[in-house]
């Protein structure tokens, strides 16, 4: 296969809602690493002089255990933890506004600083900012305590017991943790403040084309001192070539303790827009000059306007939109880490799903980390942002104020982000009364009062009349006077219609069984139905292709679901992903990458032609041959003989690209000889553009590690962490997919594998492939992984191994004790939960389950199918 690359080395990363600005007054500091932590009860652990030496040395994003590969059912810890955290305040400080900001920790939480409390937070999935300006000690050591409870509650949103939830919790400060200062005149943060439709920066556009933008930039500033100040607030606009398309100016007279708002105006001639093909980003730089420069924010914006126009579908900067917005949903959870990924790992989910041609991310079921939403500005993919919730409403007054408190910090959060596409501020497949419905949908206009925002709801659901956008479903496009009102018959509605969630098709909500999901281990076939299903099967189902062929009022759809993910209910994962747990790719991958025009050019993006055999040329594979491409037609060949041709678009298809499929084309033996080589061709133009070949597989020879990177460099910070995949191939570098040998895996340098679940190290193959996720400590350098089989004897593979280096991290680490890759050998308790005990807890979990419960579970599923 050929592709060109465009690298991504390192991230340009938004800290505490602003991007760095260098050589700026604020101070932002990285506060992962170097944390004490412990699960259960701690009396008295939120007093400083607290001994807590015996808890184990950890480094946020922590999820509190570390999982098995299969952690499903509710096997997770639920239950109270503790953090606690050492740290001096260096003299650059002094005098300055120190605030702690948390991107994310799991549940009920309790923060103090040298024992005074500091604030409570209910909540899992939305910042928590603390100033600790009065609570800190200049002079010497302090301390942060955090106590954070993952158990049950149904006060808060989601609510829902995790027995009887389709998704996981887990748990910990599983984000990061940024430790900020400011001068007392500061930039404010929006989700500290709560102003309606203020605070921090808000930034909108009026006026947008290719000749012209307007740009509207507000900035709410604080005067946190005890003077009055005299300010100038500057907004300034720089292109990516460098160059400065505007900028303004105005003065601000702030009181002792006041705060007032600067708005500014930038016209830009000429803009060049931001579009999912081609998302160009300005940088945004505010500005507070007093006597000097006493703040400097930078934000990275996209100048683009959306509309939905009805039956005229979805416009992008005052034209038409270009085909579908075909996407998946996200959910954030990962193997064997539960929720706690890296900044950098959520980049490369984001650059795995833009390679495969995903447009929009619906956010499932609760906002993205803030790093995962700045690879979508990056990357040109739009996103569907939802308030935490799911199949739960509790009448007590106190739930619902803190669903409308969701709503509102989510947009204060992402409203400048130029992939936002739609906000869903309701509860996702929610029996909740209608007046709450028309609250969350004017409540998100509130926060936003200006064009380009849009809610969105299913169209069966209480107060759907108020929303912008309606879900639903285009099974009959061709026939839509047949459509009943509950399914939006487009001719009654003047709405744009989108797909939430596609492509899981269950016959029995109990029972689970769908052809929309493969276990990888289930080999190729389960594979390949799963990846035809979501194309264009033959039964009437939404679909690929049915998306595509909707009117314009149908302006798309996410599939259900773009990786495999835990659920807490159900014993098994969710298999419907493109990607498994580990983000390794199914064929159902391949399926969407052939989507992707060949001649398309993404940032960071593999683009160019594109193929994929899909078949093992195995005895248990089937005789048809199937094969995923982007180019114009395919060619197949097998032992030299042409099979035949086909064109990738044939007439009566409406996806850019169809599977093609080589009816009987594979026999295992033919004419007493069976077939050793399949040549697939790809042709744009009646052009060989791409080739790809396999060979039937031989004996095993060795080991091979792939360290999948995605293009970004392993960041010596602590709780980066990349997949490694270990696979066994023979002679002609065919990798073995039926093999079932186990893999050992060791590291040298400054690095770790996530290990202590069972399963982990040593690992059995599945579908050929090993993966094991290994971390960075704080100290950059070379790091060496080797795999070797654990099956002793003849003809086991050679071992291997490959090196990599960790870079240092760009942003500032703020810690005195750090929790690095000697961590397995200092603990003198087992942590992580063994086989007998995951057993035991899952049966037990089983026992106390209650039985009607889980029918109530299964029928509202089968209600909002």
């Amino acid at each position: 296969m050929m592709y060109t690359t465009r690298q991504l080395r390192t991230p340009d990363l938004s800290m505490a809602g602003f991007h760095e600005v260098a050589g700026g007054p604020r101070i932002t500091t990285n506060f992962n690493a170097g944390w004490r932590f412990m699960k259960g009860p701690a009396p008295h652990a939120e007093m400083k002089d607290y001994d807590d030496g015996s808890w184990q040395l950890v480094n946020v994003p922590h999820g509190l255990e570390v999982l098995p590969l299969e952690a499903s059912g509710g096997i997770n810890y639920q239950g109270e933890a503790w953090y606690r955290k050492r740290f001096d305040v260096p003299p650059e400080m002094l005098d300055k506004r120190i605030v702690f900001h948390f991107e994310g920790l799991m549940g009920k939480s309790i923060f103090w600083v040298n024992g005074k409390r500091i604030t409570d937070h209910f909540g899992g999935f939305l910042p928590v900012v603390l100033d600790v300006t009065d609570a800190v000690n200049h002079d010497g050591e302090n301390v942060l305590a955090v106590w954070v409870d993952n158990s049950d509650d149904p006060s808060y949103p989601p609510g829902k017991a995790q027995s009887v939830l389709d998704f996981a919790y887990f748990g910990g400060i599983y984000r990061d943790v940024w430790l900020v200062a400011t001068n007392k005149v500061h930039v404010t943060d929006p989700n500290e403040v709560n102003i309606v439709a203020g605070g921090g920066v808000f930034v909108h556009y009026t006026d947008v084309s290719d000749e012209q933008a307007t740009v509207h930039v507000d900035a709410h500033v604080a005067n946190a001192s005890d003077q009055p100040q005299a300010i100038t607030v500057t907004a300034t606009l720089k292109a990516a070539d460098e160059s400065e398309p505007g900028t303004s100016s105005a003065k601000l007279e702030l009181s002792a303790g006041d705060s007032d708002k600067a708005s500014l105006v930038i016209e830009v001639a000429n803009p060049h827009l931001w579009h999912a093909d081609d998302p160009n980003l300005y940088e945004l730089a505010v500005r507070i000059d007093a006597a000097e420069t006493v703040d400097a924010v930078r934000l990275r914006i996209g100048i683009r306007s959306i509309d939905f126009r009805g039956k005229a579908g979805f416009w992008l900067n005052g034209k038409p939109f270009d085909g579908k917005l075909v996407g998946v949903n996200r959910h954030q959870d990962h193997a064997y880490v539960g929720n706690a990924m890296s900044n950098n790992a959520h980049w490369r989910d984001a650059i795995k799903l833009r390679q495969a041609g995903i447009r929009v991310i619906r956010c499932a079921h609760y906002p993205q980390d803030p790093s995962f939403m700045d690879a979508c500005d990056v990357l040109g993919m739009f996103v569907i942002i939802t308030t935490p919730g799911w199949q739960f409403w509790n009448k007590d007054p106190a739930f619902e104020e803190r669903v409308y408190s969701d709503i509102r910090n989510m947009v204060r959060r992402d409203r400048n982000r130029p992939s936002v596409l739609l906000w869903e501020p309701i509860l996702n497949e929610t029996n909740y009364p209608g007046y709450f419905a028309k609250a969350a949908h004017d409540i998100t206009h509130e926060e936003y009062p200006y064009a380009g925002c849009y809610t969105a709801c299913d169209g069966g659901a209480a107060g759907q009349q108020h929303f912008d956008v309606v879900y639903g479903h285009p099974h009959h496009y061709e026939d839509l006077s047949e459509r009943n009102e509950a399914n939006l018959a487009y001719g009654n509605e003047e709405r744009c219609v989108f797909t939430r969630e596609w492509g899981d098709c269950v016959a029995d909500w109990r029972a689970q069984s769908s052809p929309s999901r493969a276990n990888k281990a289930w080999g190729e076939r389960a594979q390949l139905i799963q990846a035809l299903h979501y194309a264009r099967p033959a039964y009437v189902y939404t679909c690929y292709d049915s998306l595509c062929g909707a009117p314009r009022q149908h302006v798309g759809g996410t599939l259900w679901h773009g990786t495999d993910h835990y659920r807490g209910y159900h014993a098994d994962a969710f298999w419907g992903g493109i990607l498994d747990a580990t983000r390794q790719p199914k064929y159902s991958y391949y399926m969407f990458r052939s989507q992707v025009p060949a001649d398309i050019s993404i940032p960071y993006i593999e683009s160019g032609p594109f193929i994929k055999i899909c078949h093992l040329i195995h005895p248990s594979s089937e005789p048809s041959v199937t094969i995923f491409s982007n180019c114009d037609e395919v060619c197949l060949k097998i032992d030299g003989r042409v099979v035949g041709c086909q064109p990738t678009a044939p007439g009566g298809t409406h996806m850019p690209r169809s599977p093609v499929v080589f009816e009987n084309a594979f026999r295992f033996y033919r004419h007493g000889q069976k077939p050793q080589h399949f040549e697939a061709q790809g042709l744009i133009n009646g052009v060989i553009v791409v080739t790809e070949e396999i060979q039937a597989w031989d004996r095993r020879k060795e080991l091979v590690l792939h360290a999948d990177t995605s293009g970004i460099d392993l960041q010596a910070d602590g709780s980066d962490f990349i997949p490694v995949v270990a696979r066994i191939i023979d002679e002609h570098g065919q990798i073995l997919r039926l093999t079932d040998d186990t893999v050992r895996f060791t590291v040298t340098g400054p690095a770790n594998i996530i290990d202590g679940a069972d399963g982990i190290n040593p690992q059995k193959l599945i579908f050929g492939e090993a993966v094991v996720l290994l971390r960075a400590t704080t100290e950059p350098g070379t790091i060496t992984v080797r795999a070797e089989s654990a099956h002793p004897g003849v003809g086991k593979p050679a071992s291997c191994q490959i090196s990599l280096d960790s870079v240092p991290p760009h942003i500032a680490l703020h810690f005195t004790e750090f929790a690095g890759h000697t961590e397995q050998s200092q603990r003198t308790t087992k942590e992580y939960l063994s086989h007998a005990e995951l057993k035991k807890q899952v049966e037990k979990l089983s026992s106390e389950i209650n039985e009607m419960k889980l029918r109530q579970v299964e029928k509202q599923q089968e209600d909002f199918a």
